[in-house]
């Protein structure tokens, strides 16, 4: 008798405990992104939850709505202001009334801009000499499911490329290895818009580190290792260096599965 009373109480909680677990996992934050200097609202800029790798954009409102529990990471951003994060409290998702983040201005130097000149004649095979174009090629190696980028400006491409054939899943493993938890964010980062289209739009390396729990330099590390040239490194977009780091990973847990 005293073990069905026993087993009836557990009974009867379970579905307390399980309404209490779901309304933890389906709680929420508000807020209003405002220009520190005036107070007034700033519409699209983007609070993304670091934990779940999910992101919002704010309304002409500067109001936002985002998933989230206790002691998630809002990364806060928007071109021109100086990004932040938020750490989410009991308070704050108690909190009935909407939180005002206020976001600074950046201030910018202008740099100097010079522009070359080039006279050109109307003739293709003339014209093409005259003025340098950059081009960088990612090829692979036949029975390596492992690719590279050459070019001038990676002088070392061809002492990687050797290197990595010799021992392919050692110069990977360093990369990826230390790193495991981190790389998986990847795949959640690719499935989401919102954090899609502001990696598209930023060439920082900002949000991406922050999204991967990185640094900059280690990010210009793996791509160096990953044998991606320097002129990609620092002129392509969060996004497309993104899927650069995503397609190395996903290179590398082929060559380790097997």
């Amino acid at each position: 008798m005293r073990y069905f009373v026993v087993i009836l109480f557990l009974l009867l909680s379970f579905p307390s405990f399980a309404q209490t677990e779901k309304q933890e996992d389906t709680t929420s934050v508000s807020g209003t992104i405002v220009n520190e200097s005036n107070l007034l609202p700033i519409e699209n800029a983007t609070v993304i939850n670091i934990n779940t790798v999910k992101g919002t954009v704010t309304d002409k409102q500067g109001h936002f709505n985002i998933a989230a529990k206790t002691n998630d990471t809002l990364h806060i951003t928007l071109i021109g202001y100086q990004p932040i994060k938020v750490r989410v409290t009991n308070d704050w998702i108690k909190n009935t009334t909407s939180t005002k983040i206020p976001l600074t201005e950046k201030a910018y130097a202008l740099e100097e801009v010079v522009i070359n000149q080039h006279n050109l004649t109307g003739y293709l095979q003339v014209d093409s000499k005259l003025v340098p174009v950059k081009q960088n090629y990612r090829y692979s190696i036949s029975g390596l499911n492992y690719g590279y980028e050459g070019g001038h400006t990676s002088p070392n491409a061809f002492k990687k490329i050797i290197n990595s054939v010799f021992n392919p899943a050692d110069l990977l493993h360093n990369i990826f290895g230390k790193k495991p938890n981190e790389m998986k964010r990847l795949k959640q980062m690719k499935k989401d818009d919102t954090v899609r289209n502001l990696l598209a739009s930023k060439f920082d390396r900002e949000t991406l580190a922050a999204l991967l729990g990185v640094t900059k330099e280690d990010i210009s590390e793996i791509l160096e290792q990953c044998n991606y040239s320097e002129e990609f490194i620092r002129t392509a977009n969060d996004l497309q260096i993104m899927d650069a780091i995503s397609g190395c990973y996903e290179e590398y847990k082929a060559i380790n599965r097997k």
